[in-house]
């Protein structure tokens, strides 16, 4: 049976069964800040469970969406290396909101399972656990299913105390818990391992296939198990798993669903497929993580849900680079993995481009420092096998050799011997009973097998291989600051240094790692400035907030805060925050700041500088009393600041309309992934793979103040969220919705939900203007706009812009201006031409000095220096020199702003000898860069300027070995 196929027999099984199928929740749990991911199929369901929202339907079905990579729940380590990890998964689940219970659920898996109407899976094949004290469900097993006794398995607390075990669930330390009962597939008694609860328990032979979760108990802080009136049921079963099973296979990899993707894999880093290689399973895995991830809005970044990302991304790229591919690969599997899963999830299909290009420009990033990071890391590892071969070699005609075997089984001893400045090794081949003449080769060259004589290399291949083993028994360690500098310099997330290190056998110093990320930390801590805390402790009424309809409001003080400590009053000075019963200011949120102005008491002033929320439903005014105090319990008037509270209804109002203009313009995939907006500016960030054009920028505006002249009425209305989403209602990045939700509608120009101030009719907006549009990370373009005054301002501030131009290039009229400025540019283009070229002569002329003063290397003139030229210019110099000689090999270097410049010439009937491309790469390696060209003349550039001075040192040995 096919993995698609036993996706859709399991929703129409619960489907008859009455249960509402329910379509996959996002990866990005937006209400739920508990959650870095949705990892379970009842987490969308976690506000019903717990009473907090209730659905039309008392029974459900899902195919879920799952992430497990970082956070709590993180299965990226072992990916690639055992038969069941993924970083992504589908969880089948079906749920009893108060409904059903511990029989129907037991009886409803079994029929699914072994009914041949349905998986039709052999009875003796399967056996159940149940919680030890669960009598209620041994029995169910036992008497109503049928199982025999010795295949349910009772399982007690096995995790150090109460209530502590693999079959009993728990959501925290109190709250909704209670028992559970799982079923497992016994895949024969060729595979190892045992049944749940024995020693072998962590075998492959019996795997877990379903678990039936009864929600029973609520727990309270005293630790009593209270039963729940209305008991319901969370039931998971892994789709890849239980194709496994379907499909007569030992593991999820082997699948139909990964074969193919497998083969992609394969196909696009140019190695011949086998299920067999870890690094096609990352590959595999991975694709799928990330695309869907980049579908529900994440993308790369340096932290949060963005940063899993890129490390996902990262690793994969990684492991196709262990298999040769240098260059882009991995967004080139996207297809591949919508033909197999976009069916099912029409959001690949719908955002396939967009995937494509977040990975490809994510690729292209982490592409630019991989190969350097490679060269460190494994710089470091060399420097590890050459102490550990030091330390295992005897001295030779000291103490015993090393006795070793080639593949080919040629034995052998080793040991080692002084041999000048150098350490080298010697190897005596034993046939026939004696030992032959012995050979020896460098240290080195056991390592750096290009370096390796091929008569030499079987021996040092069964060298290293004994080094290696060596180095993976004795645990050597990574430094802290190697890990740190992988992860600041080159891009390598701390779990991508260890995927490589696990691989060599090698561990890692968390622990210094962790201390050079906190000292990083530090220095960006002590760079910037932080808001106030507005975590105060309160624990009375909530506040009523007035300002949709008002702008002054008779209150009283609840509560009043100097710093984060409550008080009963504060004096004139005093900085600090106060709570109201009822309150006009909006407190910050959905990307709309706080709104500032007065409270008075009598003759008594608090100046409110912000407005920020310290409970979900509980506003602070954050400021200072500027005259007289304030008590707790005072009788007081809040009044907003109204030309500051238009101008932030002005810009909010543009920023809906901006939304929908943009995703009519750039098309559906923008969504909206921040937002700030001020009396100032609207500044609102979107996802969208390249920048957005002039002309797309410019029908934006046109759509915008189009709707603005349109002056439609601003409505807002209070509704459900089923009839809000019924509505076609955007729902808004950040944004955490309650049952009830406000829905704002401009009209047929935009429907959001909201909760910000906003103006009457769109016309109050005024004139709209983008003033700025950039990229922030990969995938995310950052625009800002003004409205009102600010636009106006704004727009007359380039009028007399333009006109200081005209007057500045001497034109008639504003026509005439771009006419004036190419002019210019062209008069200044071919002074700077004509100014190059006297430079390169002069430059050229002074070269042909340095032929004077060339060192004799007796086949050959040898000019090696630093000299003061542009870097275009040392081309024609060395081209020159070499051109008035047949024996001239000429190495010319040039700083130019922190950069060094290199260029090698080498006379024609020199270059069997030799190249100019090997002499300049020789030069650019020392100053951390790379070149190359023809035998006769090459160039190469580096950034280590403060080496380049021995790196030239260098260039006469260099060259007198070529000669020689």
């Amino acid at each position: 049976m096919k993995t698609a196929e036993l996706r859709q027999k399991f929703l129409q099984f619960f489907e008859s069964k009455g249960h509402q199928i329910v379509r996959s929740s996002s990866l990005v749990p937006h209400d739920d800040p508990t959650l870095l991911f949705t990892n379970a199929g009842m987490n969308q369901f976690k506000d019903v469970f717990l009473g907090f929202d209730k659905r039309p339907y008392n029974r459900a079905t899902t195919a879920q969406k799952c992430v497990r990579a970082g956070g709590k729940h993180n299965d990226l380590e072992n990916v690639g290396y055992t038969a069941r990890h993924h970083t992504f998964f589908e969880m089948m689940g079906n749920f009893s909101f108060g409904d059903y219970f511990k029989h129907d659920a037991i009886k409803f898996a079994w029929e699914f399972l072994t009914s041949p109407e349905w998986l039709n899976l052999p009875k003796e094949k399967l056996l159940a656990t149940v919680y030890a004290e669960d009598d209620e469900a041994y029995n169910i097993w036992l008497n109503e299913i049928g199982l025999p006794a010795e295949k349910i398995i009772r399982i007690g607390d096995n995790k150090g105390e109460r209530y502590a075990s693999d079959n009993f669930w728990q959501m925290g330390d109190t709250g909704p818990c209670g028992p559970c009962t799982e079923i497992f597939y016994d895949h024969g008694e060729h595979i190892w391992g045992g049944p749940p609860g024995s020693a072998e328990e962590d075998g492959d032979r019996f795997i877990e296939i379903w678990n039936n979760v009864f929600m029973q108990f609520n727990r309270d802080e005293a630790g009593n198990m209270n039963p729940l009136p209305k008991p319901s049921v969370d039931t998971g079963m892994g789709l890849e798993r239980m194709a496994a099973v379907m499909q007569h296979v030992n593991s999820n990899y082997e699948i139909d669903l990964f074969e193919n993707l497998l083969k992609a894999a394969a196909r696009e880093t140019g190695v011949a497929f086998s299920i067999d290689i870890p690094s096609l399973k990352v590959i595999a895995d991975h694709i799928r993580a990330c695309s869907f991830l980049i579908a529900d809005g994440v993308m790369p970044s340096n932290e949060g849900r963005g940063y899993v990302l890129r490390r996902i991304i990262r690793r994969a790229v990684r492991h196709g680079y262990k298999l040769g591919q240098k260059n882009a690969f991995f967004y080139k599997l996207v297809p591949d993995l919508v033909k197999e899963m976009g069916d099912a999830y029409p959001e690949l299909k719908e955002k396939q481009t967009q995937i494509m290009e977040a990975l490809r420009g994510e690729e292209a990033r982490f592409g630019e420092t991989l190969e350097k990071g490679m060269g460190l890391f494994n710089q470091v590892w060399r420097g590890m096998q050459f102490l550990k071969l030091e330390s295992l070699l005897p001295v030779d005609g000291v103490g015993e050799p090393l006795k070793l075997k080639t593949a080919d089984g040629i034995e052998f001893t080793v040991a080692s011997r002084q041999n000048a400045d150098q350490k080298m090794i010697v190897v005596r081949k034993q046939e026939a009973g004696r030992l032959n003449e012995s050979e020896s080769f460098g240290l080195a060259q056991v390592l750096e097998k290009s370096e390796t004589a091929p008569e030499d290399r079987p021996f040092a291949e069964a060298l290293e291989a004994y080094v290696n083993e060596n180095i993976a028994n004795s645990k050597m360690i990574l430094s802290g600051e190697h890990i740190f500098k992988l992860y600041d310099t080159y891009g390598f997330p701390y779990d991508l240094t260890a995927d490589m290190a696990r691989e060599l056998g090698i561990e890692l110093d968390e622990e210094g790692f962790n201390r050079e990320m906190e000292a990083q930390r530090a220095r960006a801590r002590a760079a910037q400035n932080f808001k106030a805390d507005t975590q105060l402790a309160y624990e009375g009424q909530d506040t009523e907030f007035t300002g949709y309809i008002e702008r002054q409001t008779e209150a009283k003080i609840l509560a009043l805060y100097k710093g984060s400590e409550p008080v009963e009053e504060l004096a004139e000075g005093d900085s600090g925050a106060v709570v109201l019963d009822r309150t006009p200011f909006y407190a910050e949120s959905g990307g709309q700041i706080g709104d500032v102005g007065y409270i008075f008491a009598g003759g008594n002033r608090f100046e409110v500088r912000d407005t920020q929320k310290i409970k979900a439903a509980v506003y602070g005014q954050f400021g200072i009393v500027v005259s007289g105090r304030l008590k707790v319990g005072d009788s007081i008037t809040a009044e907003i600041d109204n030309d500051i509270r238009n101008a932030n209804m002005r810009n909010h109002s543009a920023t809906h309309l901006m939304h929908q203009a943009l995703r009519d313009v750039l098309g559906s995939h923008v969504e909206q992934k921040g937002s700030l907006v001020t009396a100032e500016v609207t500044r609102f960030d979107i996802s969208h793979p390249q920048a957005v054009s002039a002309e797309e920028i410019a029908e934006v505006e046109r759509r915008v103040n189009a709707a603005i002249l349109a002056n439609v009425e601003v409505k807002a209305a209070l509704m459900s969220m089923e009839d809000a989403q019924k509505t076609g209602a955007m729902m808004l990045f950040g944004e955490k919705y309650g049952d009830e939700v406000r829905v704002l509608q401009m009209g047929d120009f935009s429907t959001e939900l909201c909760g910000g101030t906003h103006v009457s009719r769109t016309g109050d907006i005024g004139l709209f203007k983008i003033i700025s549009e950039g990229g922030i990370a990969a995938g995310i373009r950052r625009i800002e706009a003004i409205t009102g005054l600010n636009a106006l301002k704004w727009a007359q501030g380039q009028e007399r812009l333009v006109r200081d131009i005209i007057g500045e290039v001497k034109a008639q009229t504003e026509k005439d201006v771009l006419a004036k400025i190419q002019a210019n540019a062209a008069q200044s283009k071919a002074l700077e031409k004509e100014l190059a070229k006297a430079k390169a002569e002069l430059a050229v002329h002074a070269g042909a000095k340095l032929l004077d003063s060339a060192r004799d290397l007796g086949a050959a003139k040898l000019v090696v220096a630093q000299i003061d030229a542009e870097a275009g210019a040392l081309r024609d110099i060395v081209t020159d020199l070499a051109g008035r000689s047949d024996n001239a090999v000429i190495l010319l270097a040039a700083v130019n702003d922190g950069k060094a410049s290199l260029c090698a010439g080498v006379s024609k009937p020199l270059t069997a000898k030799v190249k100019a491309g090997d002499l300049v790469k020789f030069v650019a390696e020392q100053i951390g860069g790379k070149g190359g060209g023809r035998p006769d003349l090459a160039q190469a550039g580096g950034t280590e300027v403060d080496k380049l001075p021995e790196a030239l040192d260098s260039v006469a040995d260099w060259v007198s070995g070529k000669l020689a």
